[in-house]
């Protein structure tokens, strides 16, 4: 089966102004770009808090995948960046909120940055379409 990329996009489209897309549906699967703890209009929210920060970034992927036709629930690769390793735990809090079993396969990588030097997370995720 062949299919073409499709956008997947929102209103207000937060990663617009750096054109790359959100999202893109291509077959059976969505792939997030790595979605930031930023709110609509690119702000960071909470500076310095990774949970909510985390939480912001994963309602971001949430919200992409739902987007592409897919979900929370349809999650099938998940890939965490972070400044400081130390947050593995208050990330696993995080995950455990996010989804359940059929649990995804997923790495937790620091790294040196991110692309705003508030940002503690960043957050890219591959569902299924239901």
């Amino acid at each position: 089966m062949t299919s073409s990329p499709t956008r997947v996009t929102a209103s207000p489209d937060w990663y617009a102004p750096t054109r790359i897309s959100l999202g893109v549906r291509v077959g059976g699967l969505v792939f997030t770009s790595g979605q930031a703890p930023v709110d609509d209009h690119g702000t960071t929210v909470a500076p310095g808090d990774f949970a909510a920060q985390a939480r912001q970034a994963m309602a971001h992927v949430g919200a992409v995948l739902e987007r592409g036709g897919s979900g929370l629930e349809r999650l099938v690769k998940v890939t965490v960046f972070v400044t400081d390793i130390a947050h593995q735990e208050l990330y696993g809090a995080v995950r455990d909120e996010s989804y359940s079993a059929p649990f995804p396969a997923e790495s937790f990588v620091q790294v040196a940055a991110l692309a705003d030097p508030e940002w503690l997370v960043e957050i890219e995720a591959v569902g299924a379409v239901r």
